[in-house]
C-alpha cells in the first residue's frame, strides 16, 4: 500500500509555518516535540521578568495540558484570562479551551458540564477571532463531534466548520472532514479525506496530516488488518524519518502479531526520536517483555507507566491490572 502522504518529501525541509502558536521557533519545536519541561523552564523565565507576556502564559498552559498536571493547568488560569479580557486574541482564547478542556476530562460529574461549557465558548471565541486558525477550529470541531448532544455536541456544527473554510483553506477542510468520517467510524470515507491533503510547508497541517494517518493505522490494528496498518505506519515512517510516530505505530503491529523482539527493538528506536514522550512506550514495552515472559522487565516498564501522568485512563488501568498479575 502507498500512501501520499505529503505531496514531495522536500516539503518538509521548507520554513516555518505561518500558523504556529508560539512565535518563537524554539518553543514551537518544544510543544511540537513534547519537550515540555524545557518549554516550561523558558516560559518562566520570561513570565518572571515579563508579567504580562502573553506568549509565556500560552507557553506554560499548553506545557501543563501536555503534560496533564492539575496544578498547573489551575495556576495558568490567571495568566490566560487577563490575556483574553485586557488583550482578546484567538491563541488566548484557544488555549483557555485546551485548559478547561483538560480539566474536564478528570473533573467530577457535577463540574463537568460547566467545564465543557467553558472549553466550548473558548473554542467559538477563538474561532470568531481568527477563523484561519486551524487549531482553534480543529478544537471546537472535534468538541462537536465528541461531546452528548445535551452538553452541545453536533455532527452538523462540526461539519460547516469544514464547509466554511472550504473555498480558502481547503486542506485544513479535508482534515476536518476526516475528523467527522473518523467519528462516524466512517473509516474508507476518512481514508480518502487524509490522501487527498496537500499540506506544503505548513508545520501545523504536516501534524495534523500525521496524526491522522496514526489513528487511521491504530483503527486498522484494532480491526486486525496487520499488513494495511503496516503499510501507514511505514509511509509515516518514511515521510517523518525523525518522529516517533512511524515506529511506535509499527511496534504495535509487531506485538499483535506476535513478534516481540521486533516490537522492542522498534519501540527502543521510539525513545531516540522527537516526540517519543507522547507515545505509551513503557506501556507496549511491558506488554513485549510480558509476551517474552520476562516478568521483571515488564513489571519495571508497567511501574513507569503508572509514574507517568501523561498515561491515558485505559492505559493505566490495563498497565495497573498487569501488575496486579505479574505481583
Amino acid at each position: 500500500m502507498t500512501l501520499r502522504i505529503l505531496p514531495l518529501s522536500l516539503t518538509l525541509l521548507v520554513g516555518a509555518a505561518h500558523a504556529d502558536l508560539l512565535k518563537d521557533p524554539q518553543w514551537q519545536a518544544w510543544l511540537d516535540s513534547g519537550k515540555t519541561a524545557e518549554l516550561t523552564r523558558a516560559a518562566q523565565a520570561r513570565a518572571k521578568a515579563q508579567p504580562d507576556d502573553d506568549q509565556a502564559a500560552v507557553a506554560l498552559a499548553l506545557a501543563a495540558v501536555d503534560d496533564n498536571d492539575a496544578a498547573r493547568l489551575e495556576s495558568s488560569l490567571p495568566a490566560l484570562q487577563a490575556c483574553a479580557d485586557k488583550r482578546p486574541q484567538a491563541i488566548c482564547s484557544y488555549t483557555l479551551g485546551r485548559v478547561y478542556g483538560q480539566q474536564a476530562m478528570t473533573a467530577s460529574v457535577f463540574k463537568m458540564p460547566g467545564l465543557a461549557s467553558k472549553t466550548k465558548e473558548q473554542f467559538v471565541k477563538a474561532v470568531e477571532q481568527d477563523p484561519q486558525l486551524f487549531e482553534a477550529r480543529s478544537g471546537l470541531a472535534q468538541f462537536y463531534l465528541m461531546a452528548p448532544g445535551f452538553a452541545g455536541g453536533s455532527e452538523a456544527k462540526a461539519r460547516e466548520l469544514a464547509a466554511d473554510v472550504q473555498a480558502r483553506q481547503p486542506e485544513q477542510a479535508k482534515l476536518l472532514r476526516f475528523l467527522a468520517a473518523a467519528q462516524a467510524k466512517d473509516w474508507p470515507g476518512a481514508e480518502r479525506e487524509l490522501a487527498s491533503v496537500e499540506p506544503g510547508d505548513d508545520r501545523t497541517l504536516q501534524r495534523e496530516l500525521r496524526n491522522g494517518w496514526m489513528r487511521l493505522g491504530a483503527e486498522l490494528v484494532e480491526q486486525k488488518s496487520f499488513d494495511k496498518a503496516r503499510s501507514v505506519f511505514e509511509a509515516v515512517q518514511r515521510e517523518f524519518p525523525q518522529h516517533a510516530a512511524g515506529p511506535y505505530g509499527l511496534a504495535r503491529v509487531a506485538l499483535e502479531t506476535q513478534q516481540p523482539d521486533e516490537a522492542l527493538r522498534l519501540l527502543e528506536r521510539c525513545r531516540t526520536l522527537d516526540s517519543a514522550d507522547r507515545y505509551p512506550v513503557d506501556y507496549r514495552a511491558g506488554l513485549a517483555w510480558q509476551a517474552k515472559g520476562d516478568k521483571a522487565a515488564a513489571r519495571a516498564a508497567l511501574e513507569r507507566v503508572v509514574q507517568n501522568r501523561r498515561s491515558s485512563p485505559r492505559v493505566m488501568e490495563d498497565a495497573k491490572r498487569r501488575l496486579a498479575e505479574l505481583a
